[in-house]
């Protein structure tokens, strides 16, 4: 049987959890309290193998936010997050168990970029997005 988006969600929280020093959460928390990250499920596409009872694709974005003290401090924290590799990296942080702990059957990180500039509470924060794509 297929992973519901709820144990994919937690599956990535747990695999974010491992980068030091960087919160991870299952969902997107009310206060902002950086830098932290948070999956979100994009898309579930059905029957990808054509059989009757498999092949579900789950595409997720995983959402970093840190402070943006100033740009060149904020990106760079950021570029250390888009890393390859390293133990910075989200994408060798999710990528490290590529079927999370054994609840899809793969999954690959396809890109980070959307670099946007947030105002929550009259601070501003960068954020960043990494497209996850989980083979169920």
């Amino acid at each position: 049987m297929p992973a519901t988006p709820s144990q994919v969600k937690d599956g990535l929280k747990a695999a974010i959890q491992t980068v030091p020093g960087l919160r991870a959460f299952d969902y997107q928390p009310d206060q902002v309290n950086p830098p932290f990250a948070w999956p979100t499920l994009d898309e579930i596409r059905f029957h990808q193998t054509g059989m009757s009872s498999g092949g579900v694709v789950m595409d997720f974005t995983v959402t970093v936010v840190v402070y943006r003290q100033s740009e060149r401090t904020a990106q760079d924290e950021l570029d250390k997050y888009s890393a390859f590799s390293g133990t910075q990296s989200i994408r060798a942080a999710i990528e490290a168990d590529r079927t999370l702990g054994g609840v899809c059957d793969d999954l690959i990180v396809n890109s980070a970029g959307n670099f946007t500039n947030i105002d929550a509470n009259d601070t501003l924060y960068l954020t960043m997005d990494f497209k996850v794509t989980v083979y169920a």
